[in-house]
């Protein structure tokens, strides 16, 4: 972005203040960057403070939504009643659910119970029993912003196996969080939730991961957490992507149903679990958008 603006033409952060006085030193410290190698993010995802405003106040029915179906979600919740709360709720604030007709997917929310992966079909004969964990993923447009995150429930009494998947899977995604620092890669959050899931016994998804998110459903970069620290894209203030591992209890590999070509499941069969937060990178580390 350096070499194609003036020194004195308006900033293309929509600041009004002249590209020199405001992001010119940015953009060259990210050019050196590339030069030494490094993967570094296109200017068109690093969000606007006008585009940031816009992605919150997509979020605040995201979490809306998700605070929604922890205060009823139990035994005996199908996941039609799911989809419906989400729907409503959603339409009510204005919002759209992005999930709904994207790429033909047929509901507004993703209901993935013990060993689905992700991308549950919450369908009437989807009826939440005693001892499952169930993550429920939720996603929102307002005003052409999105927003995304997910959250893990166990229902009923749990299993203590099934339970400690559950609790560390989000250590994982906190031990990620606390990686998220401007000038640093995104390798360093992805190797954080590797290690602890392995240290642990766990096993992480390899193929399915997190994405940039914010003025479209899924942008770069692709977010994997079975990287190494020091590779991987640069970040850089102004960055949102979610931080979402998906973690297994057995071997990581997966499985997609053959018939709806959307519903992901572990191929031993052993549980999953997941937890999905959205993230700002920030010129002092990091800001939680969306829980």
């Amino acid at each position: 972005m350096a070499g194609k603006m003036s020194r004195n033409d308006p900033c293309w952060c929509g600041s009004g203040r002249k590209y020199k006085s405001c992001h010119m030193a940015f953009d060259e410290k990210i050019e050196k960057y590339r030069a030494a190698g490094h993967i570094v993010p296109k200017q068109e995802i690093i969000k606007t403070p006008e585009q940031i405003a816009g992605i919150k106040e997509s979020c605040k029915i995201n979490i809306a939504v998700l605070d929604y179906i922890e205060e009823h979600i139990g035994v005996g919740t199908k996941g039609s009643e799911i989809d419906k709360w989400v729907y409503d709720i959603t339409t009510g604030m204005g919002g759209i659910p992005a999930p709904l007709n994207y790429k033909g997917y047929p509901y507004s929310v993703c209901v993935s119970v013990n060993d689905q992966v992700c991308h549950g079909f919450p369908t009437e004969d989807v009826v939440l029993k005693e001892g499952d964990i169930v993550n429920v993923d939720c996603s929102t447009i307002f005003n052409g912003y999105f927003s995304d995150s997910s959250r893990m429930f166990c229902i009923g009494e749990v299993s203590p196996e099934k339970k400690r998947l559950v609790e560390v899977t989000k250590e994982c995604m906190e031990m990620g969080l606390k990686e998220v620092k401007p000038w640093g890669h995104l390798g360093d959050m992805g190797q954080a939730v590797h290690d602890h899931a392995y240290a642990n016994g766990y096993t992480v998804v390899r193929e399915i991961g997190g994405h940039g998110v914010g003025l479209e459903f899924h942008e770069e970069p692709w977010v994997g957490y079975n990287s190494k620290r020091g590779t991987e894209m640069l970040l850089v203030p102004g960055m949102i992507f979610t931080i979402e591992p998906m973690i297994n209890m057995g071997k990581a590999d997966i499985c997609i149903d053959g018939e709806n070509n959307w519903e992901v499941y572990t191929k031993d069969g052993e549980p999953s679990a997941q937890w999905e937060i959205m993230v700002l990178v920030t010129e002092e580390g990091y800001e939680v958008l969306c829980w």
